[in-house]
């Protein structure tokens, strides 16, 4: 009868030690996302094609990562069947896996525009590109900052700045294609512009995503869609 308290708390002392191993593994990967990111953003801003292939060329380890916490994660439910906040917390750290290997995808793909824009005749970036840029890659580090501190009043502050983040993406989209239709020569890379805004924009959705994860391991609701309350 001794022993049976004393297996469960092996056992538990053995998942939260496990646990905390997946925690780290997951900010490790952010850090990789993260600098995908600011690296992909400075390549534009400053037409660097080796910073550009160097982003492209990470793209695999970030996928090689997630795929390893996701099988973590999986063993981890399997074999201690977690309950409650431990279970909500190996649920978010798998759904903010993948959105952080998607913030690679979305980094890759502006790293991919540079290559193009590398190709074509100098034109001025957007004004705006890098501050919206900027206001992006601040949704991500606080979303990264609420899941590391179980923090969801800041993680619905990310939620909040999606909607200034939707508004310059429309309003440089806007300006994009007044430039294409006032100017052929420019249609080409105003385009490759516009894909670079519209991939910052994913990654404001997929910081809003985080945040979201955030709420509900912290609250134990899912606030999918209505995390600004």
């Amino acid at each position: 009868m001794g022993r049976e308290p004393e297996e469960k708390s092996l056992v538990k002392a053995k998942f939260s030690r496990d646990l905390a191993t997946v925690r780290e593994d997951l900010m490790e990967l952010a850090g990789l996302a993260a600098a995908a990111m600011e690296q992909s953003v400075r390549a534009v801003l400053t037409r660097d094609g080796d910073l550009a292939r160097r982003v492209i060329a990470g793209d695999a380890a970030i996928n090689s990562l997630e795929e390893a916490i996701d099988r973590e994660c999986v063993r981890l439910i399997a074999l201690f069947q977690p309950v409650a906040g431990d279970l909500r917390q190996l649920m978010a750290v798998d759904h903010i896996i993948t959105e952080l290997e998607r913030i690679g995808d979305s980094a890759t793909n502006i790293a991919e525009e540079v290559l193009t824009l590398g190709h074509l005749p100098p034109r001025a970036i957007h004004p705006s590109l890098a501050s919206m840029a900027q206001s992006v890659q601040e949704m991500v580090r606080q979303s990264l900052e609420a899941f590391s501190r179980s923090n969801s009043h800041l993680a619905r502050q990310v939620c909040l700045a999606d909607d200034d983040v939707d508004a310059m993406d429309r309003a440089i989209i806007q300006d994009l294609l007044r430039e294409m239709t006032g100017a052929p020569r420019a249609i080409v890379p105003s385009q490759s512009q516009i894909n670079i805004v519209r991939n910052l924009e994913r990654v404001g959705d997929h910081a809003t995503n985080i945040a979201e994860q955030v709420v509900y391991m912290v609250e134990g609701q899912s606030v999918r869609h209505r995390c600004q309350g």
